[in-house]
């Protein structure tokens, strides 16, 4: 999925890369030297896109400009929609902010948009435990254990009853339902919901 937005503000989106149509390149590459951003859900995947991405492709200027365009949901909000406000959810918020938003993105839109819709508290700091597969592995379930028993799994027993439980990695939402009786959801899907 890819949007482009012209120096106007329109926005205009494609789907599979192979079906981008007049926005695409000779090649078939998607859309061509126009400025785009690419929203992307998952904090590990943008990552990845964003600082890997250039590292791994040093000589194809299309990674560059890949890493350039990425932006999570919160960024692309404040940069194509400032004037969007969020519903108002007015109620706390308990959960995981992903390692790579501590390590790579950062979390400040986030925040920001999190206040915006009156959630109030903090997502608990350090690693769910999860990491990937690395929870899955033998040998490393007590660790993962260990880590998410550190500020998560804490958090989350002391959570107010009517609060949101958030993680924006999937890992982090799965290490939440494996290991609690919580369902942690996207910032995405808790907006959704409240759009509706």
């Amino acid at each position: 999925m890819w949007i482009r937005y012209r120096a106007d503000g329109a926005g205009r989106a494609g789907g599979e890369a192979g079906a981008a149509g007049a926005g695409a390149d000779s090649a078939g590459h998607g859309p061509g030297p126009a400025p785009i951003t690419v929203v992307v859900l998952e904090p590990s995947c943008a990552a990845t896109l964003r600082t890997d991405l250039p590292h791994l492709l040093p000589d194809d200027p299309r990674a560059a400009a890949l890493a350039g365009s990425v932006r999570t949901l919160a960024e692309t909000l404040e940069q194509h929609a400032p004037q969007w406000r969020p519903p108002r959810l007015d109620r706390p918020v308990v959960g995981q902010t992903h390692c790579h938003q501590h390590a790579v993105l950062g979390d400040a839109a986030e925040r920001r948009l999190r206040e915006r819709a009156g959630l109030t508290g903090e997502l608990t700091g350090g690693c769910c435990g999860l990491a990937g597969n690395f929870g899955f592995e033998p040998g490393h379930y007590e660790v993962s254990v260990a880590c998410a028993e550190e500020q998560l799994l804490p958090a989350l027993r002391t959570a107010a009853p009517n609060a949101a439980v958030l993680a924006d990695g999937f890992s982090c939402r799965t290490q939440i339902a494996g290991l609690s009786n919580h369902r942690a959801q996207h910032l995405a899907e808790l907006l959704a919901e409240a759009l509706n």
